[in-house]
């Protein structure tokens, strides 16, 4: 099953919800989120810098990672950013191909 790197930002009003129900029950709330979509939460962290949370899961496919993603961001109470992650399998498939490009100018 793919997996993604999310990186989440609380603001306005999610950073209240935050304080009020504590760490725990946001990353009990995204777990819950994910196996509406078929996917699993692999890690949560919180942090210190722009992004509020960092982690991993994975979801059946992009379009249902993108289901999900939507959905949060539309709240307003989060902005969510998703990254794909290759396996080294997947980059040594992606070294064997030999795609064709003309860079501007050329």
């Amino acid at each position: 099953m793919p997996k993604y790197l999310f990186e989440a930002t609380y603001v306005g009003q999610g950073i209240k919800g935050l304080m009020q129900e504590g760490g725990t029950k946001r990353r009990d709330a995204l777990t819950e989120a994910l196996k509406s979509v078929g996917g699993t939460l692999e890690s949560f962290y919180y942090a210190f810098g722009y992004y509020d949370v960092l982690g991993v899961f994975e979801a059946p496919d992009d379009a249902s990672a993108a289901a999900l993603s939507l959905l949060i961001n539309s709240s307003g109470n989060v902005n969510v950013r998703l990254k794909p992650l290759l396996t080294v399998e997947d980059l040594d498939e992606a070294a064997k191909k030999t795609p064709t490009y003309r860079a501007p100018g050329q």
